[in-house]
């Protein structure tokens, strides 16, 4: 696991780089009691988790969480502070974890536990998709650009899918359910197809989509999806859902239901 660890006083960071490194002697823990260092740390390398003390003189954690976002969307944001009346804001930002000072090990054993991104050390791919919430596609953790909203939508029905290929009347009959399978619309299909499979063409994924004469499918050994390590029983998918798949896609209604009527049934 990458972590970053900042604060204004440089024996946090080296307590906490201490701890870090107990817990995940593997990973590499970096730290500074810079906020600007820390964005162009963020801005070079991606990063699973970065710990933030909340008061610091040039630039407070809540708006240093803000810019490393911007940055690294999945990165996993813990506050470290000794106020609890910025918890609130915490949320705001869909933080993973709240330390309260002094730290102990134990509070960091169990931000770690609970992170709402998966460590990117855990996979090993370069495409991570996010099916719970709102659907959402990073590559390396930045967001991969499609051309449209179609072609983003098009990759989100192939997951749905779970590498099933799919044809062009299938595609047309999820994406644009109430018109048939019209000249105009197959000709919207293929182009759908080919802005998404450019866009992973851009970021040096372009295997991640297979093609055939029959239709199109998503490599399932090349990407990193939560919906994915859920249906496989992994612990820590099964905590990330509480409710919400591709809530932005009518499509998605069927598995949708079915997830949740299995997730309250438990």
């Amino acid at each position: 696991m990458r972590t970053l660890i900042v604060d204004d006083r440089s024996t946090i960071v080296s307590m906490m780089q201490r701890i870090l490194t107990r817990l995940d002697p593997d990973g590499i823990h970096n730290g500074t009691t810079d906020p600007a260092e820390a964005v162009q740390l963020v801005t070079a390398e991606s990063y699973d988790a970065a710990f933030l003390d909340i008061e610091m003189p040039e630039m407070s954690g809540i708006e240093l969480a803000r810019k490393l976002q911007m940055l690294r969307p999945l990165i996993n944001i813990i506050f470290i502070t000794g106020y609890q009346e910025y918890m609130p804001n915490a949320f705001d930002l869909y933080a993973s974890a709240y330390i309260m000072k002094p730290v102990t090990e134990k509070a960091v054993r169990s931000a770690l536990l609970h992170l709402r991104n998966r460590p990117s050390v855990q996979t090993g791919q370069r495409i991570r998709v996010q099916c719970f919430g709102t659907f959402e596609v990073f590559a390396d953790g930045i967001p991969v650009k499609f051309a449209r909203a179609k072609s983003k939508e098009l990759f989100a029905y192939l997951i749905d899918r779970r590498g099933a290929v799919c044809t062009n009347d299938m595609i047309i009959g999820n994406l644009w359910p109430d018109e048939g399978a019209t000249q105009s619309r197959k000709s919207m299909a293929r182009t759908a197809i080919a802005e998404m499979c450019s866009a992973f063409q851009q970021v040096g994924a372009e295997d991640v989509i297979l093609r055939d004469k029959g239709g199109v499918c998503v490599n399932l050994n090349k990407v990193d999806c939560d919906f994915f390590h859920y249906l496989e029983g992994d612990p820590y998918a099964m905590h990330q859902f509480i409710g919400e798949y591709m809530t932005q896609y009518d499509f998605a209604a069927v598995t949708r239901a079915n997830l949740q009527r299995k997730f309250f049934d438990e």
